[in-house]
């Protein structure tokens, strides 16, 4: 294509016509927003439960971080561009039902665990199961509004699983209370676990619940756009020839995501227990405080960034989306730099801040991607962000916070530290290449011959 870009336009096609009701939508919009909480606190209450965990089973803080990334990331990583290519391909509202079935049990079965190779078993069974979700509802999401309505709808679907962090502190330190307490003697199952196995027994009933729900009240919308056209390929065959063609903008768009969420699990794995060893924090105070802070903050960081996703689309302008990731992950500075705070209030507003600067991230993110994939990569365009989130954030970060911990400084109470030491050049690494994704678009808009550009200008391919 020669000559000059044009600027986003609304999208307006014949498909549009067959689009679910405003109702079915937002019901499906609901019970993703449930399901994205359950995922992410089904997953973050490990970091709460770093110490009693640690005393029961008689494991160090490597193994723990091996638990808190590895373990859940290994299927999680490599299942995520499987999922991904089912969920284009296949039911995403079953594909997400399996799913949430599966890390359920897989929780409860973290709390049933008797060994470090158990529940080591049991978290990989979590990142399976996890694996579905996110590909499958943003492609879901996708099809059920157009695109100028989607900031709000992936927006709230991005904050149910930011206010999980914040959910799961405060729960789980409920749970911890009520459980040593003695409120849970005489119920089934739970009157005779230690109060940490009581916590991932009830988070993962909850998980079957939300699944039965799902099946019961949504259904599969039609796909909108385009089908895959010409002979048939190896699964997967078609996206990657994409990917390498567009790799000037896509692949700093990945991989800087990837590496400000080596930051996100990194540091949102160790922070409650830097509260808890270097000031002094209790789980009570946790509950009371870093739980809601986290909680408030995550609901504003998806609505500022569904806000200025759909004020772009208004305004026309359609280098707004990566302006905003080349300068957004910097405001997390001051949160991997928390030990610095030197009081225990501020440290914690400090640490609930991330909430906000990493669900402007994602949902940013997540809404780039759909405009610069065509409609057959939706679900497989997410599912590749996880695995790399997962390879190099889930799995890598909080093992190398917990490694310096253990060998470089050699005191748990000095975690804080590992989180800047880690975390401050990951972030800077991040935005540097969200800053080279803009340059390549910038110059791709100008030459006219990048799919990418026309597919975000609202062209068809």
């Amino acid at each position: 294509m020669a000559g000059p870009i044009a600027l986003d336009m609304p999208e307006v096609s014949a498909t549009d016509a067959v689009r679910p009701n405003t109702r079915g939508a937002w019901t499906m919009v609901i019970m993703l927003f449930l399901a994205g909480i359950l995922s992410v606190i089904d997953r973050a209450a490990l970091n709460i439960l770093v110490d009693p965990v640690r005393g029961t089973l008689g494991i160090s803080d490597e193994q723990i971080g091996l638990l808190q990334g590895l373990a859940f990331g290994l299927f999680y990583a490599f299942m995520g561009i499987p999922m991904g290519l089912a969920a284009d391909r296949i039911s995403r509202r079953n594909l997400i039902v399996a799913g949430i079935g599966l890390w359920s049990l897989a929780t409860i079965g973290s709390g049933l665990a008797q060994s470090f190779g158990s529940l080591f078993a049991a978290r990989l069974l979590v990142g399976l199961g996890e694996a579905a979700l996110g590909p499958a509802a943003i492609s879901l999401i996708a099809d059920l509004f157009a695109p100028a309505r989607r900031g709000r709808p992936i927006s709230v679907y991005m904050m149910g699983q930011g206010l999980a962090n914040g959910i799961a502190i405060s729960l789980t330190s409920l749970i911890l209370a009520a459980a040593g307490a003695g409120a849970f003697l005489g119920f089934p199952v739970l009157g005779g676990l230690a109060a940490w196995r009581t916590v991932f027994v009830i988070f993962g009933a909850c998980g079957l619940v939300i699944a039965l729900a799902m099946l019961l009240l949504t259904r599969e919308p039609p796909r909108q756009g385009d089908a895959p056209k010409g002979a048939a390929q190896v699964p997967g065959a078609a996206e990657a020839a994409y990917l390498w063609r567009n790799r000037a903008v896509l692949l700093p768009l990945y991989f800087g995501f990837a590496t400000c969420f080596t930051v996100a699990y990194g540091g949102a794995s160790w922070a409650p227990s830097m509260l808890l060893r270097a000031y002094g924090a209790t789980p009570a105070y946790l509950g009371a405080w870093l739980g809601p802070l986290s909680i408030l903050f995550s609901a504003i960081g998806p609505l500022v960034g569904g806000t200025l996703l759909d004020r772009s689309m208004r305004s026309g302008d359609t280098l707004a989306r990566f302006r905003i990731l080349s300068v957004a992950p910097l405001f997390a500075l001051p949160f991997t730099l928390s030990v610095l705070a030197h009081e225990l209030h501020f440290a914690t507003v400090l640490v609930a801040s991330a909430n906000a600067v990493f669900s402007v991230v994602g949902t940013v993110m997540f809404a780039t991607l759909q405009s610069v994939v065509p409609p057959r990569m939706r679900g497989s365009s997410i599912a590749l962000t996880l695995v790399l989130n997962t390879i190099l954030g889930a799995s890598l970060g909080p093992l190398m916070v917990a490694s310096v911990t253990e060998r470089v400084f050699g005191d748990p109470a000095s975690v804080g530290w590992s989180i800047a030491l880690v975390c401050v050049p990951f972030l800077l690494l991040g935005t540097g290449l969200y800053a080279v994704a803009l340059r390549a678009i910038r110059k791709a808009r100008l030459r006219g011959d990048s799919e990418c550009a026309r597919l975000l200008a609202g062209e068809a391919l």
